[in-house]
């Protein structure tokens, strides 16, 4: 599915020094017989168990269904995306995936000196900054946008936890978030616009880490808010987020997983905002290596074709609270109630 997609603004991230150096010798390499696909961690690597990790479960997917010779490489810091990026760019990779909103810049310096390769940006639309002008007019032209509609699964999240906290004879849940960036604002806007629902009068607390690594960072975050009446912790923040889970969990409420269903984690887990980032990497391949791939546009993943969704929900919740929730995917998916992607 390929739509057109606006989103709030990009955040720049640090420049990264000694570009031209990095970029010498622009232009494709020459193709070989096989198709190759490579993808680029952002600083949390492929080991996060969550959104870098599930992105190279889709890269091994098409090495698997569709017989495609791949790579990953890590980044440690902001400063390895457009070596790493431009290093398979220039081994002649066919498809290349950056992993997260953050790598967009690095991105788009290295696509426009690879024009004979197509790139590709998770959580990112293609018509804003650095990819398109201000008016939308596209700037790169091999840049595809992986984008998912992150507040719907998230307004069913936000629904039962709220309540799940008035059950418990609370009012208060909380979402914890690393970075403040859109594809972190998308979950968490659902989430308070599913809590009021539900549960009118629910208060939604919520805090960041400005990390996305340091489980103690959202630790602490999490931490505040339970000591503030929070009867659910909502974890946005990738490996950073297992701190607040943890939290939660010392303290005896619910945590909401993200990206993954991370239900294995114990029973203290209500549920989780699953986004299918492994199907975004996989069909972006399938079409690059089909030729039917349009660049410049975005694929979107939403409720109706499965590229979002719930995870486990705890067998504690009520029968009729999943009724509920049932009821409201199903409006969602039939566009009688869009959930806010910002606040």
């Amino acid at each position: 599915m390929i739509k057109r997609r606006f989103l709030p603004a990009a955040l720049a991230i640090p420049a990264v020094i000694l570009v031209a150096v990095l970029l010498v010798g622009t232009g494709s390499a020459a193709r070989k017989a096989t198709f190759k696909a490579g993808l680029v961690s952002d600083v949390g690597r492929f080991n996060d168990k969550g959104f870098n990790q599930n992105q190279l479960t889709g890269l091994n997917l098409a090495k698997t269904k569709l017989g495609v010779q791949v790579r990953a490489i890590e980044s440690h810091s902001a400063g390895d995306y457009i070596p790493n990026m431009a290093s398979l760019a220039r081994q002649g990779y066919d498809a290349v995936v950056a992993a997260g909103f953050l790598l967009a810049d690095a991105e788009a310096t290295v696509a426009k000196k690879f024009p004979n390769t197509e790139f590709a940006i998770t959580d990112y639309p293609v018509e804003i900054p650095p990819f398109s002008d201000k008016k939308g007019k596209l700037l790169v032209k091999n840049i595809t946008g992986i984008t998912f509609r992150a507040e719907q699964q998230s307004y069913l999240v936000g629904c039962l936890s709220a309540l799940m906290a008035k059950r418990g004879g609370g009012n208060t849940i909380s979402a914890t978030g690393g970075v403040k960036i859109p594809p972190v604002d998308s979950f968490i806007a659902g989430y308070r616009a599913g809590a009021a629902k539900c549960a009118p009068g629910t208060k939604v607390l919520v805090g960041y880490s400005q990390d996305f690594i340091a489980q103690d960072k959202c630790k602490a975050v999490a931490e505040n808010q339970i000591a503030a009446g929070s009867k659910v912790v909502f974890a946005v923040a990738g490996p950073c987020g297992f701190g607040a889970l943890a939290a939660a969990k010392e303290a005896g409420v619910w945590g909401d997983g993200v990206d993954v269903d991370q239900a294995y984690l114990g029973p203290h887990i209500l549920t989780s905002a699953v986004k299918r980032v492994d199907l975004g990497v996989f069909r972006f391949v399938q079409a690059v290596q089909a030729g039917t791939l349009v660049p410049g546009h975005d694929f979107v993943f939403d409720l109706k074709n499965g590229g979002v969704a719930l995870g486990k929900i705890s067998p504690k919740v009520p029968k009729a609270y999943i009724t509920k929730v049932n009821g409201l995917r199903d409006q969602i998916i039939a566009g009688k109630i869009k959930p806010p992607t910002s606040f």
